[in-house]
C-alpha cells in the first residue's frame, strides 16, 4: 500500500480543516456537517434557522466534534457579506465550502408565479454564486487553496414536470461549477458538484409513501431511494486531498436514475 494512499487521505486528511456548510439546519446540510465533524473537521454551520443550528451544534459537540453556528441567508447579499466579514475578522478562512442551501417550489409552469420563480433562482443559483465567490475571495486573500463542493441535482441534468424553477436553477449550478473550476484552478481552488438523485429527508419522506412517490421509485433502476450515508464517500473524497486533481466534475449519485430507459 502506498504511504499516503486514498484510505489514509480520507480518514485523516480532514482533521483540523475548516469546512463551511450552508443550509446546515436540516436535511443534506445537517448530515454533511455531522459527517465532517466526525472526521475531525471544524464545521461552520450556516443557515437562516439559527435555532436549528444551535441544536445541531450541541449534538456535534456532545459527540466530541467542533462546530460553530452562523446566521446566513444566501439570497441576501448583505447576509453573505456579513458572514465572511465576521469570519475574516476572526481569522477564520474555510478550507472547504459545501454550497448546499436551496429551496424547491412545486407547481406546473403555468401556475408558477413571479415570486416563486425569483425566490428559487435567487436562492439556488444566485445564492450559490454569492457564497462561492465570497469564499473564494477569502481563500485567495489568505493565499490558501481550497475545495468548493456545489450541491446540484439530477434535475439539473434531466427534467421532471412541476419543478421548472428548481430544474433551471440546478442546471445553472452545473454550468457554474465548470466555469468557476476553469477560472479558479490558477488559485488552487477546486470546484466540483454533486448531483444527488432522490434521498429521503424529513422534508420529503411523506411523498415517497404516496402513489406518485411509489411510481417514481419504480422508475429508478435500483428500485429504491438513496440513504444519506450513500453520499458520504463522495463528499469525503471531494473535500480531501485524495481528489486533488479533480475539478469541474459533476457527479450524479442516483441509483441509475439518469440512465433509466425512455
Amino acid at each position: 500500500m502506498a504511504e499516503n494512499g486514498i484510505g489514509e487521505a480520507l480518514a485523516s486528511g480532514l482533521a483540523g480543516r475548516i469546512i463551511l456548510v450552508t443550509g446546515a439546519s436540516s436535511g443534506l446540510g445537517a448530515h454533511f456537517a455531522k459527517l465532517y465533524a466526525g472526521y475531525g473537521a471544524h464545521v461552520l454551520l450556516a443557515a437562516r434557522r439559527t435555532e436549528r443550528l444551535a441544536e445541531l451544534k450541541s449534538d456535534i459537540k456532545a459527540s466530541g466534534g467542533k462546530a460553530t453556528s452562523h446566521a446566513l441567508d444566501v439570497s441576501d447579499p448583505s447576509s453573505v457579506e456579513a458572514l465572511f466579514g465576521d469570519l475574516q475578522a476572526g481569522g477564520t478562512v474555510p478550507d472547504v465550502l459545501i454550497n448546499n442551501a436551496g429551496i424547491a417550489h412545486t407547481a406546473l409552469a403555468l401556475k408558477t408565479g413571479e415570486d416563486d420563480w425569483q425566490s428559487t433562482i435567487d436562492t439556488n443559483l444566485s445564492g450559490v454564486f454569492r457564497v462561492a465567490k465570497a469564499c473564494a475571495e477569502t481563500m485567495v486573500s489568505a493565499g490558501k487553496s481550497g475545495s468548493v463542493i456545489n450541491i446540484a441535482s439530477i434535475l439539473g441534468l434531466r427534467v421532471s414536470a412541476g419543478l421548472v424553477p428548481y430544474a433551471v436553477s440546478k442546471a445553472g449550478v452545473v454550468q457554474m461549477t465548470k466555469a468557476l473550476a476553469l477560472e479558479w484552478a490558477r488559485h488552487s481552488i477546486r470546484v466540483n458538484a454533486v448531483a444527488p438523485g432522490y434521498f429521503e429527508t424529513e422534508i420529503n419522506s411523506g411523498y415517497f409513501k404516496t402513489e406518485a412517490g411509489e411510481d417514481m421509485i419504480r422508475r429508478i433502476p435500483q428500485r429504491r431511494i438513496g440513504n444519506l450515508q450513500e453520499l458520504d464517500g463522495l463528499m469525503l473524497l471531494l473535500a480531501s486531498d485524495a481528489s486533488s486533481y479533480m475539478t469541474g466534475a459533476v457527479i450524479p449519485v442516483d441509483g441509475g436514475h439518469l440512465v433509466s430507459g425512455l
